[in-house]
């Protein structure tokens, strides 16, 4: 568990973890191309149904701008791709479950939920640059209309 939060202008916290189909996925295979990394709770729950959603409806757009798209949970390989069949998803889907790339991003820890505070993932947005830098990082974000914004600013 970490308080660390990024700050843009930060190096982008290396990763390589397993994808809905079992197959490595690195930060460094995005070198050179922008990209976001963006964390959820849960495979298949509604707001993270929600939000996976609105990526996959909105990536021709992200990708006309640059980006390209991962989602990272704690989830196991299996139910990734039991989330990414149902839903038709198009980006990887990508399994952290040690949590320990989400405490690198400081996407893990304390949060409120329904007025106690407890500790998990906390849904969050990261604009990766093609230097591998952080440039702009989102936390606590909502997951519906979350896309939609991300867009507006881009």
């Amino acid at each position: 568990m970490t308080d660390n939060k990024l700050e843009p202008g930060d190096a982008a916290p290396a990763f390589t973890l397993p994808d809905q189909d079992g197959k490595d996925v690195s930060l460094a295979d995005y070198a050179g191309r922008k990209l976001v990394v963006y964390f959820y709770p849960a495979a298949m729950t509604p707001g993270c149904t929600k939000e996976a959603c609105d990526f996959r409806d909105n990536l021709a757009a992200l990708d006309s701008v640059g980006y390209a798209v991962v989602g990272i949970s704690p989830d196991e390989p299996k139910q990734l791709a039991a989330f990414r069949d149902h839903d038709q998803l198009n980006f990887p889907l990508l399994a952290d479950v040690n949590r320990e790339v989400m405490a690198a991003y400081g996407a893990y820890g304390e949060k409120q939920n329904y007025g106690r505070t407890v500790v998990g993932v906390i849904r969050s947005t990261f604009l990766v640059d093609e230097d591998g830098r952080i440039a702009k990082a989102m936390y606590g974000v909502k997951a519906t209309g979350h896309v939609a914004r991300l867009l507006r600013e881009l």
